[in-house]
């Protein structure tokens, strides 16, 4: 086991769109595949809205993440990605939504929200690696909103930075979330996976 390279993967998103659920497909599924895994919510309480952090650390000692040592950023919310922009190692991948759920401050008014092209220049100055997608229209194309996390998951996958690919997500999604949401969610990984190419 100590010939893994280390993984430390940063997940950020807002209260309400499945990114605790992500991250824990995402280790089960590193569990799976026989490597070690730590997970964790850095803070946030899963309130629609509020602020979720968490992180999957694969063959780490460390059980955290601090500033500038995220191998990958996945933001479910693009503010959320700009915002934790300081957690990724210089030219580490980025993969982030590009459809904004603006905190209450910035639909009330009072706080500016940047645009996509703010949030693309800023993850430029940190890595020359990143993926955006509309994974919100992505989810409901597969037939649920929530499935969207599992749509970036799924190019995270397909991506070739992980010692696993989308099959081994197939399998902790068949073996984990219950039979009526599983299509939906195979069906957004499918799309996730494909909006790499795109």
């Amino acid at each position: 086991m100590s010939d893994i390279k280390p993984i430390r993967i940063f997940m950020t998103g807002v209260g309400g769109q499945g990114t605790l659920t992500a991250t824990t497909l995402l280790a089960k599924t590193v569990l799976a595949a026989g490597l070690p895994v730590t997970s964790g919510e850095i803070h946030g309480m899963a309130q629609r809205g509020g602020v979720v952090e968490s992180t999957v650390l694969i063959g780490c000692k460390s059980p955290k993440i601090g500033h500038g040592e995220a191998d990958i950023l996945l933001g479910f919310e693009p503010m959320e990605t700009l915002r934790a922009l300081p957690y990724l190692k210089k030219g580490g991948l980025v993969l982030s939504s590009t459809e904004f759920m603006p905190p209450l401050a910035v639909a009330m008014g009072k706080q500016e929200c940047p645009t996509i092209e703010d949030v693309k220049k800023a993850v430029a100055a940190h890595t020359d690696h990143s993926y955006f997608m509309a994974s919100q229209t992505l989810g409901l194309e597969a037939g649920a909103l929530q499935s969207g996390n599992i749509a970036l998951l799924g190019a995270l996958c397909g991506a070739g930075k992980l010692p696993f690919g989308p099959e081994a997500l197939e399998a902790t999604i068949k073996a984990n979330l219950p039979e009526k949401i599983q299509a939906i969610n195979l069906k957004a990984l499918e799309l996730g996976v494909k909006a790499l190419d795109a």
